[in-house]
């Protein structure tokens, strides 16, 4: 039988364990949090930054840092709560040709 993963896709923090037996085990980060920021971020080197080193280089890279991406999902790009958040966040939100959030 494969593994059992469980994710916790939070706007601020997420979380990921996996079953161990009848246990779930929270996996932490390279950094050993067992909490991880919400945050993606690419940098000028074209590597993907996760968690809490994205976030820390927000203030440098504002544009190339992404986070509170949960208010995105689901949601056409042409409602009005993805138009009011679009205009808070420094990064670049556009529409898919059918309409969703890309």
């Amino acid at each position: 039988m494969g593994k059992i993963i469980g994710i916790d896709l939070g706007t601020t923090n997420s979380v990921v364990a996996v079953m161990v037996g009848n246990e779930p085990i929270v996996i932490p980060s390279t950094e050993g949090e067992r909490l991880i920021p919400s945050v993606v971020a690419v940098n000028k080197n074209d590597e993907r930054l996760v968690g809490r080193v994205a976030r820390n280089q927000a203030i440098i890279n504002a544009e190339n840092t992404i986070f509170s991406v949960k208010r995105f999902m689901g949601s056409q790009f042409s409602d009005e709560l993805v138009q009011r958040t679009i205009q808070r966040v420094p990064y670049r939100v556009t529409s898919a040709e059918n309409g969703d959030v890309r």
